[in-house]
């Protein structure tokens, strides 16, 4: 006889659509803080989490950028580790096994340095069953183009969602850069070619200078800020998205509690992946679940999903 589940039911509904896909509960890890998911076995319930977002996969492997490429920041971090994977082939031997076992939905971020690199990743991945949705995160330089970024050229940005939607059938995110002037342009530009939602956003460019030496801390000179440094930018961000285009977005940016994960979807998002907050704590994940459905339940919300969108803006409807 199997065991019986003693858990007692949720008072309230946590889950959520990201288009075409259902999550349990609006709460994922963000790519780059969280491995590949075996990392974090001791510290997460995997069949609490609505998903995961695997490191970053390249079609070859990357030993990614000299140390030092970490650095803590006041009121965050900054990272230069470079996209360091170790790749398509080895994924699916080495890392895909222990993600078949989970009962969560899992997301490949993918990245290239050319545009056949990400249609080629997503050709690769449309038969990789348990991979639930690719990420693309266009926030790479474009080698054949002069080191322009995918993700700020809406040519360039266009023609790398078209090709993977062309050859990807499940559900197709598009992680934004937040380095450009105008992200609801871009995500509308995603929206056209078949994107199902975007991930807004991607780390903000920044650099530490070592002031006795006169010299950059990070061997890279630049790094992505991530923490909570960012959270108000990013907020900023999701709620120009949510507000200008029909499309889901998932919000990052120095989520570290329910609270900041709950703002998130108040100003739009319909999810959240949580990232350096991972750092600080391996089961800030799980905290973050446990908190929404707290603050649900005091409210007597009955449904996370009467969140989403729900700010009052006054004067602009």
């Amino acid at each position: 006889m199997p065991p019986r589940d003693l858990t007692p039911p949720s008072p309230v509904d946590l889950s959520v659509e990201v288009g075409p896909l259902t999550l349990r509960n609006p709460v994922l890890t963000a790519s780059g803080t969280f491995g590949y998911g075996e990392e974090f076995a001791g510290f997460v319930d995997f069949d609490r989490l609505g998903g995961l977002v695997t490191k970053g996969i390249s079609l070859e492997e990357r030993i990614g950028n000299l140390p030092p490429r970490i650095l803590e920041t006041s009121c965050g971090m900054l990272n230069a580790i470079g996209l360091q994977n170790v790749g398509f082939r080895r994924f699916v031997a080495e890392k895909l096994p222990f993600l078949e076992r989970l009962s969560c939905a899992v997301v490949a971020n993918v990245y290239g340095s050319a545009l056949e690199d990400y249609v080629e990743l997503a050709r690769r991945f449309q038969a990789v069953d348990r991979v639930d949705a690719v990420e693309l995160n266009v926030s790479c330089p474009n080698v054949s183009a002069g080191g322009v970024v995918f993700g700020k050229d809406p040519a360039m940005l266009r023609r790398v969602v078209a090709g993977a939607r062309a050859v990807f059938r499940r559900s197709l995110w598009v992680k934004l850069t937040p380095d450009v002037s105008d992200v609801a342009a871009m995500a509308q530009v995603c929206k056209d070619e078949g994107a199902d939602a975007v991930s807004a956003i991607n780390t903000f460019r920044g650099m530490a200078v070592d002031l006795d030496r006169r010299r950059p801390v990070l061997a890279n000179v630049f790094g992505g800020l991530s923490g909570p440094a960012i959270k108000p930018l990013a907020l900023a961000r999701v709620f120009e998205v949510a507000r200008a285009v029909d499309l889901p977005v998932v919000g990052i940016g120095g989520i570290m509690d329910a609270r900041d994960a709950l703002e998130f979807l108040v100003v739009g998002a319909c999810a959240v992946q949580v990232g350096t907050a991972n750092f600080v704590d391996p089961s800030a994940s799980m905290t973050i679940v446990d908190g929404i459905e707290r603050y649900l339940t005091e409210k007597g919300i009955a449904s996370v999903r009467e969140m989403i969108g729900s700010i009052r803006v006054p004067g602009r409807g």
